[in-house]
């Protein structure tokens, strides 16, 4: 039996801002490609199908077509909830969708009732842990003295393997779960999903399955050769400049036989840059730039006035700007001593040469004082309305 292993797709997710459903939905279209191309039996989504609780509509169709071309594709599909995924809703009408090859595992009571197919090995048991909130999933696991994920997955296991025992003799085995296993690296992008403090779980809860499909962390990534991070199919952040993936694992009739990484496509790749402004927008180096997400660190000793939209009108899909002047650093900040003896337009003015890099002007020193007359004729008139 073939799997392909995917996580993380977050629909509906903004990079920045940008909108990146035309992204997404041409990644999950390549899944697609690949299911038919590489004979895929089976499809493994380990949780955040959705970035948002309540997806928008536009959401749901581009999640919901990619499942479509997925199954017409000739594969079945086991998914489960991730802690962005309202759990209720992803796992809406699952009885009847199970009917058609899509497998959802979102309930905590139904985490040891395994996805049972066949090849031509004999049976194979998968199974969907959903995230797994802890203070609420102690209680509905009955183990209200179980602690943090690592007891609640702890417990999630017990059944799963206790599950397995009672099934003939030589039912291989898999499990996904959503959850932070110790060892893997995280991104910017992640929601955090610690407890108390802690977030990790150690690996060896998941031991005595045959394949475990990690969800959470969006970089591809292999913990030991049966439990695997296959990541998000497109990044979410600056900080994920490794190539997306997703696993293509082979089961044979002694359980887990090797995985393959098949790389995903770029819509479109991110970079950095930092310059001062006129060279950002001047220079031939950097117009290999002008297609990519791009953020911009700008190192003019003063900030440049209306900078994203003329950093835009050479990279228009530049969606982060930041400001650091060379020499910035030495620059000591003043700000603890900022009203010390200090009359309101002074300190006015000191906060303008602290965000601009440079004092301000006499135009800006007359707005200032008429500003602060404004605020002290108001102050005064309040006074007088409360005597």
């Amino acid at each position: 039996m073939r799997l392909l292993h995917t996580s993380d797709w977050h629909v509906g997710r903004t990079f920045h801002g940008a909108d990146l459903l035309a992204d997404q939905d041409a990644v999950l279209a390549h899944l697609a490609e690949l299911v038919e191309r590489l004979a895929v039996d089976v499809v493994l989504v380990s949780g955040d199908v959705y970035d948002r609780a309540v997806p928008s509509a536009e959401a749901v169709r581009v999640a919901t077509a990619a499942l479509r071309r997925l199954r017409e594709a000739g594969a079945q599909l086991v998914i489960t909830s991730g802690n962005h995924d309202s759990a209720a809703r992803l796992g809406a009408f699952a009885e009847f969708a199970e009917a058609g090859g899509l497998h959802l595992r979102t309930t905590v009571d139904a985490l040891d009732r395994p996805v049972l197919l066949d090849d031509e090995h004999g049976p194979v048991a998968l199974y969907g842990i959903p995230y797994l909130e802890p203070d609420p999933a102690r209680l509905a696991l009955g183990v209200p003295e179980a602690r943090g994920h690592t007891g609640v997955l702890t417990e999630a296991m017990r059944r799963i393997r206790q599950d397995l025992a009672g099934r003939a003799a030589g039912t291989r085995s898999v499990v996904l779960a959503h959850a932070f296993v110790t060892g893997g690296a995280g991104s910017e992008s992640e929601r955090t999903i610690a407890v108390g403090g802690v977030e990790q779980v150690p690996g060896s809860v998941f031991d005595g399955v045959d394949y475990v499909a990690l969800g959470h962390l969006h970089g591809p990534q292999t913990l030991a050769e049966h439990l695997r991070y296959s990541g998000s199919p497109v990044a979410y952040s600056f900080s994920e400049t490794a190539r997306k993936a997703v696993w293509l694992v082979d089961l044979d009739a002694n359980g887990f036989a090797g995985a393959e990484r098949a790389e995903l496509p770029v819509p479109r790749a991110l970079a950095t840059v930092r310059d001062r402004l006129e060279s950002l927008l001047e220079d031939p180096a950097h117009e290999s730039l002008r297609e990519c997400y791009l953020s911009v660190t700008l190192t003019d000793p003063v900030r440049p006035l209306d900078a994203m939209r003329r950093v835009r009108s050479r990279f228009p899909h530049a969606v982060h700007l930041d400001w650091q002047p060379d020499g910035g650093g030495d620059r000591p900040l003043r700000y603890a001593d900022a009203v010390r003896g200090r009359t309101d337009l002074e300190i006015a003015e000191t906060f303008l040469a602290d965000c601009r890099g440079d004092e301000p002007g006499r135009r800006e020193r007359e707005l200032l004082v008429a500003a602060l007359e404004t605020a002290g004729r108001a102050n005064s008139d309040r006074k007088d309305t409360t005597r």
